[in-house]
């Protein structure tokens, strides 16, 4: 699986680990200030699931463009449905009440802050590993940009 991540978007993996780490830290400060511990976790993994498969659906469709469609049709529909899928999820959350829905939108939000944290896990596995991130190596060959010719 970590393969085929990495083949989508070299970023992905590491996006995936942020959104892992900002919800075990939301999960870890906050579930002792609730009365519904169960129902915050629940609200809170619901929605860090969801921002997780949010991702990888957003690498994938980014992918599929460039090398094998990239017809603005195909893009908008499957942008368009990703949003959909995670209203609907939403809804099923709030009306069937099996979780939190607050902590599901927080959850949700660990998109965001995973991709600021992004550069500081490269770093991170950098140091620990000694394996560079490939989108962070500064060498001459690195400026040059590959044009690839996308029509709509």
């Amino acid at each position: 699986m970590l393969s085929k991540m990495k083949q989508l978007n070299d970023t992905l993996p590491l996006l995936e680990l942020g959104i892992v780490l900002y919800a075990s830290v939301i999960q870890l400060v906050g579930v002792w200030f609730v009365e519904d511990k169960l129902g915050y976790s629940i609200g809170l993994w619901y929605g860090a699931v969801t921002a997780m498969w949010m991702a990888y659906n957003l690498a994938k469709v980014i992918y599929d463009s460039v090398t094998v469609d990239g017809r603005r049709k195909t893009l908008i529909i499957k942008s368009v449905l990703r949003y959909l899928v995670v209203v609907v999820l939403f809804f099923a959350l709030g009306y069937f009440e099996f979780g939190n829905l607050y902590t599901a939108v927080a959850g949700l939000f660990g998109l965001k802050v995973a991709a600021y944290l992004v550069p500081v896990l490269a770093k991170l596995v950098y140091k620990f590993t000694g394996k560079e991130a490939s989108f962070l190596k500064n060498d001459e060959n690195s400026n040059k940009q590959e044009v690839k010719e996308v029509t709509m």
